[in-house]
């Protein structure tokens, strides 16, 4: 389906590359797709890894819910809607090969994370083990840690292949630093470097280490299976590539992290039963990770996003995003003063680069009177990577499933006609 805005690239001169490979055909309805999707109709959206445009199911899913509570009462709309509630939990557990009860809401996926991070009785001297592509707030986080209680930070090596951490390299620090955690950020925010997150799972269940996975940016773009990466935690947004409203998260707890008793350091009467004057105790579940009050036309939402995304299917998504994304990143390549930043073998639908006689801000400006949505990154965002990279900022285009190849073409076309006009 054509883009309404598609027309403002008319007149550009072709990019003088050959052809770029073209996206192997999904077994994917795109008209009906894009036609579930009413921004399709107004912008180029390329800003999926910050959020994706909601569905039209999604979205009258929330709208009914508010109508609801305004109507009948906001218990009372709770009360009523209980099962679709416990269905975002089912939902989930579906997506990720887990139980539904490992699974918590979350307000985000930082949200989700700090509260995981809560739950570790860390003390002067132990060590968190991660990687110099993890996410910048769980960065500002583990230093935090390290201001309050003393922690170690130590960042394993990037492989020289530039496929992102040196998994050997990390295996040898977990045996000589026995971390408290380890953690590994799966796709960070500011590439399409996809981290091996299963690799390092493996090891970690080989030394009965604890393993928390930022999987934000890979939800609901790759199938995710918990078990098969070996993790004990997990967080990741709605909003991103699932597809669902803002203002949501959620957490995936092991059992074994479950039945050694972790729990959030402020846990309430929803985690927690209070059964005597002196004592509490948690719930079973992953619940304990969460609190009594709960935005529940957004979690309708998000339970309408994931059984949304499971009937478009992880496996033809995992094929068709990181397609367009690879269709861009060639085009792009190509442009005389354009640089793209995105290392290793594979990279996600996070398409980075940099332009030539152009500043963030207004450049950024140009492509949003173009009709089309990106993002920035900055070097405080990636203090590791970009000092590499020797940038001190980039633009972000990450298309997804329900965008065509043609606005792919229209998106390069435009950042051509931006550095011609720089020159």
């Amino acid at each position: 389906m054509k883009n309404k805005n598609s027309a403002f690239a008319s007149g550009t001169e072709p990019l003088p590359s050959p052809a770029p490979a073209p996206v192997p055909e999904p077994l994917l309805d795109l008209d009906a797709l894009r036609a579930d999707t009413p921004g399709c109709e107004a912008v180029i959206h390329f800003n999926n890894a910050g959020a994706g445009l909601m569905a039209r199911p999604v979205l009258e899913t929330v709208l009914d819910h508010l109508r609801l509570e305004a109507g009948t009462g906001g218990y009372e709309a709770a009360a009523a809607r209980a099962a679709e509630v416990a269905d975002f939990y089912a939902a989930l557990a579906e997506l990720l090969g887990a139980r539904p009860g490992n699974l918590a809401f979350a307000a985000s996926a930082t949200h989700a994370y700090t509260k995981a991070l809560s739950a570790i009785d860390f003390r002067p001297g132990d060590v968190i083990l991660t990687t110099r592509n993890d996410f910048v707030s769980n960065q500002i986080a583990f230093l935090a840690l390290r201001r309050r209680h003393g922690v170690r930070i130590v960042h394993a090596p990037d492989h020289p292949d530039g496929s992102g951490v040196d998994v050997d390299a990390m295996a040898v620090l977990m045996r000589a630093h026995r971390p408290r955690l380890v953690a590994v950020t799966h796709v960070p925010t500011n590439s399409g470097l996809v981290q091996p997150v299963a690799e390092i799972g493996r090891h970690c269940r080989e030394l009965d280490l604890l393993y928390l996975v930022d999987a934000c940016q890979s939800v609901g773009q790759y199938p995710i299976d918990v078990e098969a990466i070996g993790c004990d935690l997990l967080t990741a947004t709605c909003r991103k590539f699932l597809r669902g409203p803002r203002g949501s998260g959620f957490l995936y707890v092991s059992d074994r992290v479950l039945e050694a008793g972790y729990e959030p350091l402020h846990i309430d009467m929803h985690g927690a039963r209070w059964v005597a004057p002196g004592y509490y105790r948690p719930v079973d579940t992953a619940a304990r990770f969460e609190e009594w009050e709960f935005p529940y036309a957004t979690v309708l939402g998000c339970a309408a996003a994931v059984r949304y995304a499971l009937r478009v299917g992880p496996a033809p998504v995992a094929r068709r995003t990181p397609a367009l994304a690879a269709r861009l990143r060639e085009r792009l390549a190509a442009v005389p003063g354009v640089r793209t930043l995105d290392r290793g073998p594979a990279p996600a639908a996070l398409v980075t680069f940099t332009i030539e006689g152009w500043q963030a801000a207004p450049f950024k400006a140009a492509m949003d009177a173009r009709g089309i949505n990106s993002a920035l990154s900055h070097r405080e965002f990636a203090q590791f990577d970009f000092a590499d990279k020797e940038v001190e900022w980039c633009l972000r285009l990450s298309p997804h499933y329900y965008n065509t190849e043609e606005e792919v073409d229209t998106v390069a076309d435009t950042v051509a006609e931006l550095a011609r006009s720089a020159r």
